[in-house]
């Protein structure tokens, strides 16, 4: 097993500069193996153990154009066996639950909420952005427009602009003045060429760029050639943007961790940083604070949410023995808490470990500019040299006469209309995508986009509204206006999920308003208070067993509820069942014909959620989709993975932290613009409407604008081929066939503006 060392690579814009990186650095004696990431901006050499190649791959990646600093070797470590048993004890718990005693446990988590006193002081305060990749500072943590390629580009266009007056004052040398000012973009972009066949890329899309700019050149189209170089240093710095962003997500994992943590000791309770626990210790976990290590509950009870971990859209009930994750937030009760995981190794540094992985193992997309090009540009000057040199040669044709074809050729052959309709074309298509509210990092996630044929959906807040919503309302002698009206007098004022759910409720039933008094929470059963003079308490199938027995009717709309995966509240009049109130997270309005649209695409979507079992089959069976439940984040990216082992092109919909990993390992991650900082950066694209119709709509504009490319591609090449075969034969010169190469630029390039063009459905 050799060693491995990891770089910084700054500069890095897409598929193509990680290959000539890869390529060139495999080149190096004592290299055994490379893996170059463009979203994580890393790369991981194996070396073996007698040489040490650092200053050759520093001296050859600063050469290829790019900036470069030795990372801390770092093996991620292997989690305590505690950890993981503890955390997989409890999802056994979760699944374990059958009957009502599921929902007795889920309403449980709902109803001793948000009357302790809370600190959001303490929930809010978080850590700053923490350089978890141990990053030099380089040219990508600046801001955009002071990189180097934001600075080229400013020159590049400046000089147009100064030679476009310059060809007015001095008409007679404007294109010796148009060539000057190309020069200003061409001669970095010639230089990196030069170095990247150097290394090992003779024809790269640099390569292309070159000979495209010195052919217009050559035929007195200055103006054109600096227009073209301009246009494909646009291109270069918007994706560098998109990479420079895509980079700095994991960084915004940190935040969910609080930068202390109140250790107790044998002198009382004090602060400490949250980075300094030990296994171990014990922490006191207020209400509203966020949890600052992986542990097991030692004193106290509390509902916590775990939406940043597990995606579980309603807070789970905890108490002692129990486990509880860093990064999530203690909703009612002071706990007592073991440490089982050091910072290095919770929770929250397990996904950013996850993110990471799946980043720099997954396969970079090439442009189809940079694939074809490989292929274009040899075949080109063959072309030429041959058609130059042969007749001549071998058939005793004029030199001087075959020379002139050759060059004909070569000029015939200068893929102007190829470098900039396809990114025509491609810009064209993240325009259109941008006017509906779907926002892709660049050209390469529309081209891998168009290949896709699976789709994987969180639930909460993807498939679904994300928040419980009450669903089912059964009064026992008593309208269903009045048990919700009941039921909201003890819930007003309270911030709790479930008692939002029920409050919208009243809302919407225009339920009369009622105040109740002496309202109080006890813990693990549910909520208490008086109206006028009478008893009310709203808790949990099982707390109401307590007081009164229920009937067989009742148990068995608990029964038929909590199959379902709803969480069920009892409500009691003076010991007396006069309600039962039913909740969900249900399918949002779009999602079924949502996933009918994809299906339609011939694209099979699945469900992967960290949400318990029944919630997630039932949403499942309304949508008709297949479910995958009770998930943490390492288990979705696993997922993930096993379906693109199969052979599946796989996007990843999400909109929670929860989603980053696997949203890093598909091949497309797609975020809904509802969710986090973190999901949005992550993902490859983001569809800002929160539609679930819009993913298919993705899907159908990326085939779209693949199609125009080819077609593109073909109006080019066709037309370059019939002028290469005339002038090849004598019928046409050299003149005529340049102008029908410009004619192929307009063509192509009306034919990538009809992208803009918005298509319903």
């Amino acid at each position: 097993m050799g060693i491995q060392d990891r770089y910084r690579i700054t500069g890095m814009d897409c598929a193509s500069c990680a290959q000539k990186i890869d390529t060139a650095v495999r080149r190096i004696d004592g290299v055994e193996d490379v893996s170059v990431s463009v979203s994580a901006g890393t790369m991981t050499v194996r070396r073996g153990q007698i040489a040490d190649p650092a200053e050759p791959i520093r001296a050859i990646v600063t050469k290829l154009g790019y900036g470069i600093a030795p990372l801390a070797n770092r093996t991620a470590p292997a989690a305590p066996a505690h950890s993981h048993a503890a955390a997989e004890h409890d999802h056994d718990h979760g699944a374990s639950c059958s009957g009502h005693d599921h929902d007795h446990a889920g309403h449980d988590r709902g109803h001793a909420h948000e009357h302790a006193p809370a600190t959001p002081a303490a929930a809010a305060k978080a850590a700053p952005p923490l350089d978890l990749h141990g990053h030099d500072a380089g040219e990508d943590e600046g801001a955009w427009w002071q990189s180097k390629k934001a600075k080229l580009t400013l020159a590049a266009g400046a000089a147009i602009v100064v030679a476009f007056v310059a060809s007015h004052l001095f008409p007679e040398a404007k294109s010796i003045i148009f060539a000057v000012a190309m020069l200003v973009g061409l001669v970095p972009i010639a230089r990196r060429a030069l170095m990247a066949a150097r290394y090992g890329t003779p024809f790269s899309i640099e390569t292309l760029m070159t000979i495209a700019a010195v052919g217009a050149v050559i035929i007195g189209a200055g103006e054109e050639a600096a227009m073209v170089v301009f246009l494909f240093l646009i291109g270069e710095l918007l994706e560098g943007v998109a990479a420079r962003r895509a980079r700095s997500s994991i960084r915004g994992l940190a935040t969910l961790l609080p930068e202390t943590a109140r250790l107790e000791g044998p002198d009382g309770t004090r602060e400490i940083p949250a980075a300094e626990l030990t296994l171990g210790a014990i922490i006191q976990i207020r209400p509203g604070d966020r949890i600052a290590a992986d542990g097991r509950i030692l004193e106290g009870e509390s509902a916590i949410d775990e939406a940043p971990v597990t995606g579980e859209s309603v807070p789970k009930r905890k108490g002692v023995g129990d486990t509880v994750f860093a990064g999530t937030i203690n909703a009612d009760g002071v706990i007592r808490v073991e440490v089982t995981a050091v910072a290095s190794d919770n929770t929250i540094a397990r996904i950013v470990r996850l993110v990471e992985e799946a980043q720099e193992s997954k396969a970079p997309t090439e442009r189809f500019i940079d694939r074809f090009s490989r292929w274009y540009t040899p075949a080109v000057l063959i072309v030429g040299v041959l058609v130059a040199v042969l007749p001549p040669l071998f058939f005793g044709g004029n030199w001087d006469e075959w020379i002139y074809k050759g060059l004909a050729i070569l000029l015939i052959g200068c893929p102007c209309a190829l470098v900039i309709s396809t990114p025509a074309a491609i810009a064209a298509g993240l325009a259109a995508g941008a006017r509906q509210g779907l926002l892709m990092k660049g050209g390469a996630v529309l081209e891998t986009l168009a290949g896709i044929n699976r789709v994987a959906f969180d639930k909460t807040g993807t498939l679904t509204l994300g928040r419980p919503v009450v669903s089912d309302v059964v009064g026992y002698g008593r309208p269903e206006a009045e048990v919700i009206a009941l039921a909201a007098s003890l819930e007003t004022g309270s911030n709790h999920p479930l008692a939002r759910a029920i409050l919208a409720k009243a809302t919407d039933l225009a339920a009369p308003t009622i105040v109740a008094e002496a309202i109080a929470a006890i813990a693990g059963k549910g909520m208490t208070g008086k109206v006028e003079g009478r008893s009310l308490l709203l808790g949990s199938a099982a707390a109401a067993a307590e007081i009164v027995p229920l009937t067989t009717e009742q148990d068995a709309s608990i029964s038929a509820f909590s199959g379902e995966g709803k969480s069920v509240s009892v409500l009691l009049v003076d010991d007396v069942v006069v309600g039962i109130i039913a909740m969900r997270d249900g399918p949002r309005a779009d999602a079924k014909a949502g996933l009918a649209a994809l299906a339609a695409l011939n694209v099979s979507p699945i469900m992967l959620t960290g949400d318990n079992a029944r919630a997630a089959q039932a949403v499942g069976s309304d949508l008709g989709i297949e479910v995958r439940a009770e998930l943490l984040p390492q288990d979705k990216q696993r997922i993930i993975r096993e379906l693109q082992a199969g052979g599946a092109k796989v996007a990843k919909v999400g909109d929670g932290i929860n989603d980053a990993p696997a949203l890093a390992a598909a091949n497309v991650g797609i975020a809904m613009g509802g969710g986090t900082d973190v999901a949005l950066e992550t993902a490859d694209a983001a569809i800002l409407n929160n539609n679930v119709g819009d993913v298919a709509r993705l899907i159908r504009l990326a085939r779209r604008t693949m199609a125009n490319i080819h077609q593109n591609i073909v109006i080019a090449l066709g037309l370059k081929a019939v002028f290469l075969v005339t002038t090849i034969l004598g019928i046409t010169g050299l003149w005529p066939a340049i102008l029908a190469d410009t004619g192929a630029t307009v063509l192509v390039t009306i034919n990538a503006l009809s992208l803009l063009v918005v298509k319903k459905g």
